[in-house]
Order: structure tokens, then sequence, then C-alpha cells
């Protein structure tokens, strides 16, 4: 390519697309971030941004702001079926700080994506194009050629070092310009409610999240003091095929309005208006061909039972950026970065499915289940998972030969 600063293109201007756009424009790169809405996307509720994620997030200046938006749980309470009282309060707030360096929080996604978008209006460099009709790539020998149809009709041609497809579980990159494999349905559905404070009195002015384990199904709940709502996802099993429709407005499944216990009580003290999910997972050959890449849950969707999909995406912007930016050859950055990410991606996935598993089973199993909770103890839950929480994707990645 002519010397000068490198051109990216980004396709999807959601969470992953942002805050890989971000950083890219930070170091001076030109970026062109494609987006069908006519918005930037905020599907889903609420979402959890644990230290791994939120370091990345402080390091672009975004500390002050986020402590602003989010909730920091102290705890974790894990009730199970039937129960009144907590099991046990997995210990977070003061002690993941002390431990990984930054703080785990909850907040809406919408306001993280709106936040990003506001800053992202800041670069001169990132030219933000909503309402895209369509676009093609082509790949050349030192470049990709992109075509974009633009709200208006006019069409665009782009010379950019690379093409990153951002744009989710159903990315019309990964399958139509990698020829990757369409999201696969894990057999779980989510229902999800944001409910008024006044609903659930106690729930919302808790300094804890909650869990709700229970045979077939979980519900987690947790307040945003800052929207005056609290934040719950009631999962459970599916039928055995789906189509993949999600967005309607459902009741819950007939079993939901009998349970007993703490579960219950919630259950019935919400609206029985939920907005259904079927919950999909991408496993892909390959993240990359050529100038081709992907980032995200274009690469690798995955169930939110560790509540780490957002911040997945977010290490994925810190770790391909600085490839980007230093390589002769996007090629050879989009190697490094699947050599790099994959193995971690993967065993996010494994854990999530694992944590599905758990969180649903029924007698007896519970019993072998809940002990080893107990003996894990507050503090368990972070020598566990420390290799998850602890990483640094900020630090700068070497390219591989």
């Amino acid at each position: 390519m002519a010397a000068g600063p490198k051109s990216i293109v980004i396709v999807g201007a959601g969470i992953a697309g942002l805050t890989l756009a971000l950083i890219l424009a930070k170091f001076g790169t030109r970026v062109t971030l494609v987006e069908k809405s006519d918005q930037v996307p905020t599907v889903g509720a609420g979402l959890q941004i644990a230290p791994n994620a939120r370091k990345v997030l402080d390091s672009l200046g975004f500390g002050p702001a986020l402590d602003a938006l989010s909730f920091e749980p102290e705890g974790v309470e894990i009730y199970t079926a039937g129960q009144h009282h907590p099991m046990l309060t997995v210990a977070m707030g003061a002690h993941m700080r002390h431990r990984f360096g930054a703080p785990n929080v909850v907040m809406h996604r919408a306001d993280l994506a709106d936040l990003l978008f506001r800053a992202a209006k800041r670069f001169a460099n990132i030219d933000m194009l909503f309402g895209v009709r369509a676009y093609a790539a082509t790949p050349e020998a030192d470049h990709v050629s992109v075509r974009i149809d633009e709200a208006d009709g006019k069409a665009r041609q782009v010379r950019a070092f690379a093409l990153i497809g951002a744009d989710g579980v159903y990315s019309t990159a990964r399958t139509g310009l990698l020829n990757g494999t369409p999201p696969s349905y894990s057999g779980h559905v989510a229902y999800r409610l944001t409910a008024p404070g006044a609903a659930l009195p106690d729930l919302f002015r808790s300094r804890t999240s909650r869990m709700y384990w229970g045979h077939g199904h979980h519900l987690v709940a947790y307040p945003l003091p800052q929207r005056g709502t609290v934040n719950l996802i009631f999962a459970t099993e599916g039928p055995k095929s789906t189509d993949f429709a999600e967005g309607m407005i459902r009741p819950l499944p007939a079993f939901a309005q009998k349970l007993r216990g703490a579960l219950g009580d919630v259950l019935r003290a919400v609206p029985d208006a939920w907005t259904y999910w079927p919950m999909g997972e991408v496993t892909t050959p390959r993240w990359f061909a050529g100038p081709i890449g992907l980032i995200g849950d274009a690469a690798h969707a995955m169930l939110p039972f560790q509540a780490q999909g957002a911040a997945m995406a977010i290490e994925d912007a810190a770790v391909l950026a600085p490839l980007l930016i230093g390589a002769d050859r996007a090629e050879a950055a989009l190697t490094t970065f699947e050599q790099l990410r994959r193995p971690r991606v993967e065993r996010v996935q494994k854990l999530s499915r694992f944590n599905g598993t758990a969180y649903h089973m029924g007698w007896p199993a519970t019993l072998a289940r809940d002990a080893s909770v107990r003996l894990m103890g507050p503090l368990g839950q972070m020598q566990r998972l420390a290799w998850l929480w602890s990483y640094e994707a900020t630090e700068t990645p070497v390219l591989q030969a």
C-alpha cells in the first residue's frame, strides 16, 4: 500500500467494532465503520464488565464514566431451588479490585454502546456509516477493495489495509466473505426483562447480584440503580430446534410461575412480559482469510453463563489493534491474532457451557455441586477463575514469524 496512515474497514458498530475503531484511531489509523442499522445496536439489556475487560476500557479513559454508569456488586448471592436464603455469597467488590486491579461491574448494554459511540464521534479519522444497504469486499495482493452502498443510495469505494467483521453472531462477514459456519443453536433460551426497582425493592436496594439455581433453569438478577431498574435474565432449556427468531415478547414457560422459594417470589413480582432469546454459539474453522478477519461474537459467540461475551470482544479489540498497526501485511496480523486468541476464547466457551450444566442440575447431582460450592467459600471463585480475570489484553502482542 502507499505510504501514509492505514485504512481499516470495520463491519459492525457494536461493542467489538466501536472498541476496535477507538484503539485504531487513537494511533492515527483511518477507520470506516459500516453498520446496517440506523443507529448503534443495543440488543440485550445488562452486561458484566469483569476486570479483564475493564482494564481495556480504563486504558481508553473511560474509568470515571463507567463508574457513573455501572453498579459494582459487593458479592453474588447464590440461591438453590426452593430456598428463601442464599447458600453462599461469592465475594466481589473490593476483593476483586485488590486481586485483579480493576472492579467487576454490571451495566446496561445501551449505556456502554452510547459511551463508545460518543467517543468515536470525536475522532476525525473515524467515519461512521449507518443504514448501509450492502457491502462487498475483494481481496488484492496488499489490500482489500471494499464497495459500500450507503443509506442514501450512493456507492463508496474504499481501499483498505484490512476488513474486520465485528457484526455479531449472525455475521455476514463470517458466512458471506469467509464461507464460515452459521450459529449453532445451543438448546438454551433466555427470557430477559428490565423491571422497575419498585417491583423488587429488596433486590433493588441490595448491594449484591443474585443467582437462583433450579432444575433445568436459573435466574440472574441485579440492580441498575442509575436507571432505577432491576435486570433479570431467566435461562432454561428450549425447543429441540429453533429459527433464531428473537426479540419477541413472550410469557415465561408455565412451570416458572409455579416455582417456590426466593426465585418464585421474584418471578411473581414482575410483569410477565419477557423478551425471548434463543441462544446460539459460533465455532467457525477460520477467523480470517487474507486481509479479511473476524472479532467478537462474529468469531466466537458463546453462551452468557460466565457473562464474558462482551469482555471477550473488548479483549479482541485490544489485542488485534496493535497487531494491525504494526504489521506490513494484514494477513500476518490476523494470523497472530487467531493464534493468540483462539485458545483463550475456546476455554471461555467451554467454561460457559459447563456453568449452564452446573446451574441447571437436578437432585441428587445438586448435593455434590452445592457441597463443592460451599467448600470453595466466598473467595474460592477468585482462585478458580484467576486465569480469566487476571488477563492483560493491553500488553502489546508480538507478531509471529
